[in-house]
């Protein structure tokens, strides 16, 4: 007998793809309502267990499936329509892939009868979502459109996740289809170690003198696996490029983030190590500080669900295709163990890159200094919220100087993308109402997604938004300043009356210059029922942690 899950329930093929949906545990479809896919925003908008979230721009409808699938691990829905609804979607799409984030698109497209005539909008969407997906295609078929979305489900949530496109011309939606049981959504699979490479893995463990764990967002699911593991062998743990929340930043085992800039003192332990376990992340660019880190001398072991990244970048010692979590549970059961090993010195770097240097408390710029908005957060805000961040030099500061202490506490992208940081806080409080969210955003990015905090007003998701304002694209700048010793296009007009804006969208605002400011707004911002963006007037001199735009410049 058919399951409620399974049970044929179906008119039209939009209705048969959003009950694929609603069995598979999809919750939410973000969009810009667009003619091509009429049938099926009408379908998930009257599907009892689905809801349609209306964006201001496909981006951030993007941005927002991406946020809420990585922070519940169950994939969201976007679709946005033919030509500039694609291509504006298409960052967010690029986003979930570099970020592994599971995800599903539908493209509306033109017609049948008109598809390779050059219609209204068309573009080739299989062709173009290709390179930024685990799979793209496009549909010929109404009653093929269940199957295909119960195929991309299976593609985005198995292996390394991933978003998957799906091209469906206009005139399918809406045909009638016979009723059809679809199998229940599988299981995913979770491969271990097995006994013998768990037994090997952690001989090597127990026997290195000085092993550290290089951890990244596969492991996201196995936190208490991940402490039992670092503690059982003894072993620091550095978290990977924006997944600071992948272990406990107040553990005396935790030695650091592997971001852009960290300072050299905190990557002295990894230099200097003889064992690394890469678990559940990519030994991408930034992780890896430039392709230097870990060091040629250390034995290097890594355990992920995709076989294809095993080894990529460098030659490894053990390479073992698993589940982080399934496989980091084996290792904390295992028979090996490590005598108590000292890591104070390395903690003691890390702790002290954390803290704001002199000059900060005592800056009397045009605007507060970095350090001191971080500062102020950590005095304000709860420490288990939940940090969205966008992308820019200010980032920085964030990335040192904020404790992730609590699980599934940031939502940052991998890619680098600008304006993740507003739509990605307000699907983070839908998804999870009871949560305090705070997106964090330098006022270039800010102004890219920043219209969808009406979209927050509108979802009753009380977010808060804190913006660094400073007048400039800060990370182009630097590099600017660094090479060619000017820069050019990297000034933006401000100060900008962005608490205004705000309010303009039917949120609430507040322009702060001071930490005391500052503290209150914030405190307030929290215990609003409203959306609230606080506008925080940084000095644009302060251009990152360890140099002043002056400095690059050739004028210190």
């Amino acid at each position: 007998m058919a399951t409620a899950a399974q049970r044929p329930h179906a008119d039209t093929a939009a209705q048969a793809v959003v009950e694929v949906l609603a069995a598979s545990g999809i919750r939410r479809c973000y969009t810009v309502p667009g003619e091509s896919f009429l049938e099926l925003a009408d379908a998930v908008d009257r599907h009892p267990a689905l809801s349609l979230v209306s964006t201001r721009h496909e981006n951030g409808a993007g941005f927002m499936a991406e946020a809420e699938a990585k922070l519940t691990g169950v994939p969201a829905v976007a679709a946005a329509t033919r030509g500039p609804g694609a291509a504006n979607l298409a960052v967010g799409v690029h986003t979930a892939r570099q970020d592994s984030t599971p995800m599903v698109v539908f493209l509306g497209q033109a017609e049948s009868d008109r598809l390779g005539r050059e219609a209204f909008q068309e573009v080739d969407l299989t062709a173009f979502y290709t390179p930024i997906t685990k799979w793209a295609t496009t549909v010929h078929r109404a009653d093929r459109l269940a199957e295909a979305t119960a195929e991309a489900l299976r593609v985005a949530t198995t292996g390394r996740p991933g978003p998957v496109a799906i091209a469906v011309p206009g005139d399918l939606f809406g045909q009638r289809v016979e009723p059809r049981v679809m199998p229940a959504p599988p299981e995913v699979p979770r491969p271990s170690l097995g006994g013998a490479t768990r037994d090997r893995m952690a001989a090597w463990l127990a026997r290195a003198e000085r092993p550290v764990i290089v951890a990244g967002g596969g492991a996201r699911g196995a936190r208490g696996e991940l402490v039992r593991v670092a503690e059982r062998f003894q072993a620091g743990v550095y978290a990977s490029w924006r997944r600071q929340d992948v272990f406990p930043n107040d553990h005396p085992l935790y030695l650091g983030h592997l971001g852009l800039g960290a300072p050299e003192p905190v990557l002295e332990a990894l230099g200097g190590a003889d064992a690394v376990l890469v678990v559940g992340c990519r030994l991408g660019e930034t992780t890896t500080q430039g392709y230097r880190l870990p060091p040629e001398g250390a034995e290097v072991a890594q355990i992920d669900i995709d076989a294809d990244r095993l080894g990529a970048g460098r030659g490894l010692w053990l390479a073992a295709v698993a589940d982080a979590a399934t496989a980091l549970a084996e290792l904390a059961g295992s028979g090996g163990r490590a005598a108590r090993r000292d890591w104070g010195p390395a903690r003691r770097r890390w702790v002290e890159s954390t803290v704001p240097p002199p000059e900060a408390e005592e800056h009397t710029g045009p605007g507060m200094h970095p350090w001191s908005v971080v500062s102020a957060m950590r005095e304000a805000l709860p420490e288990d919220a939940l940090i969205t961040n966008d992308a820019g030099n200010f980032a920085a500061f964030l990335h040192r100087g904020w404790w992730f202490r609590h699980p599934r506490t940031q939502l940052a992208p991998t890619s680098g993308a600008m304006g993740y940081a507003v739509p990605a806080a307000v699907a983070a409080k839908i998804a999870a109402p009871g949560r305090t969210v705070v997106a964090v955003a330098g006022d270039g990015g800010a102004l890219m997604t920043g219209q969808e905090l009406e979209t927050a007003v509108r979802e009753g998701a009380a977010v808060t938004v804190v913006v660094f304002q400073n007048g400039l694209y800060g990370t182009i700048a630097m590099h600017q300043a660094r090479e060619l010793g000017r820069i050019a296009g990297t000034r933006i007009s401000g100060p900008l009356d962005l608490a205004g804006y705000a309010r303009s969208l039917g949120a609430l605002g507040a322009t702060v210059r001071t930490r005391p400011e500052l503290v209150r707004a914030l405190a307030a911002a929290v215990a609003a029922d409203r959306p609230t963006l606080v506008d925080v007037r940084t000095d644009p001199e302060v251009i990152s942690p360890g140099a002043t735009l002056t400095d690059l410049l050739g004028g210190g």
